[in-house]
């Protein structure tokens, strides 16, 4: 087994391919001790704070201008639309809030670290959606059923078209750190963000129907931005459910049992387990080694392996690696004795 006092990190990027590469890559100095993991899992944590901050700036913004148009326009599709993008901003709170505590070392309470606050956010960022999904979908029902003529309809076009502009930026900036990090919460949040900025386009229509005399166009359009924030409630649950069940890409999995069975000594690959502990992965896995190998050989080669692990999946900071002796003719399985211990 590896030592489990020797954590190694790599930076998260893909091996490196060519001579260059290779040659740069042994000449560049580069640790896979824990300070060097702590650095890089910090990093990620103030890139995803930085998304954050700058997102609220320019989603908070943006729902002040539309804000200050439903004021005086009276649009129950520019309020609905207001409302989201507040809702939105509000989400990097605790996001911000966890991706702080994330950064916290591991206790003896904790022992793997605070990381898993972001999937908790994540679900503070569900119930938001829903929450705004009702609420929009309350007040066209409502001016539905008592219409009202909408005002100023120029100025509610021109803050629609702020608000795509705005979310849409928002959205680009959320999705692209989230998948460069594996936030899964921060990802959800961009999904909100583009949905948003869509519902905005969306209110240019009750505008132009309200331009043209038809006062049931704007509460209509309220309607259907309810129905879409809808569905990115539908795929920011999804997101956030699978990764508190622990999913992750099938294709991690086969990218890892490829390299380990590349790695000198390894003579078959056993149990493999990957989980997400906020934007980080750990491993855990179980290989076939020599059975007459040295314990410092086998320890060598799995040593060998988490290395291997480490540079071939992205954000991946920790592996725990185990080596089973092959199987011999005749001989019981030395695993026999946990047998009763396995889940029924």
């Amino acid at each position: 087994m590896s030592d489990p006092h020797r954590h190694h990190l790599h930076d998260g990027h893909r091996p490196p391919a060519g001579r260059w590469h290779r040659l740069t890559h042994r000449l560049t100095p580069h640790s896979h001790e824990s300070a060097a993991k702590v650095d890089s899992a910090l990093e990620s944590s103030a890139r995803g704070l930085r998304a954050l901050w700058v997102s609220l700036a320019v989603l908070g913004a943006t729902a002040l201008v539309q804000a200050a148009v439903v004021a005086v326009s009276g649009s129950v599709a520019l309020l609905g639309d207001t409302v989201h993008n507040t809702a939105d901003a509000l989400t990097a709170v605790p996001l911000g809030i966890a991706f702080v505590l994330g950064r916290r070392a591991a206790t003896r309470r904790f022992t793997y670290g605070y990381g898993r606050a972001e999937d908790l956010a994540g679900i503070v960022i569900v119930l938001t959606i829903a929450a705004s999904a009702v609420l929009a979908g309350w007040t066209a029902v409502d001016r539905l059923l008592d219409p009202r003529p909408v005002t100023h309809v120029p100025a509610v076009a021109a803050a629609a078209l702020a608000g795509f502009a705005g979310n849409e930026w928002v959205a680009r900036y959320r999705i692209r750190v989230g998948r460069e990090i594996g936030s899964a919460a921060l990802v959800a949040d961009g999904l909100h963000a583009r949905t948003d900025g869509y519902t905005s386009l969306a209110v240019l229509l009750g505008a132009g129907g309200a331009a043209l005399g038809w006062r049931l166009a704007d509460p209509l359009v309220g309607l259907a931005i309810t129905a879409a924030i809808t569905l990115v409630l539908r795929d920011a649950a999804r997101e956030v459910l699978r990764r508190l069940m622990d999913a992750v890409d099938p294709a991690l999995v086969d990218r890892a049992e490829q390299v380990l069975r590349e790695v000198p000594g390894v003579r078959g690959v056993g149990e493999l387990r990957l989980r997400w502990v906020g934007h980080r992965l750990r491993a855990e896995v179980a290989l076939v080694v020599d059975g007459e190998a040295t314990v410092r050989r086998a320890h060598a080669i799995a040593v060998e392996a988490e290395h291997a692990l480490l540079h071939a999946v992205p954000r991946l900071t920790a592996a725990l690696v185990h080596a089973d002796p092959a199987p011999v003719p005749g001989e019981a399985d030395p695993h026999l004795a946990l047998a009763h211990h396995a889940p029924g």
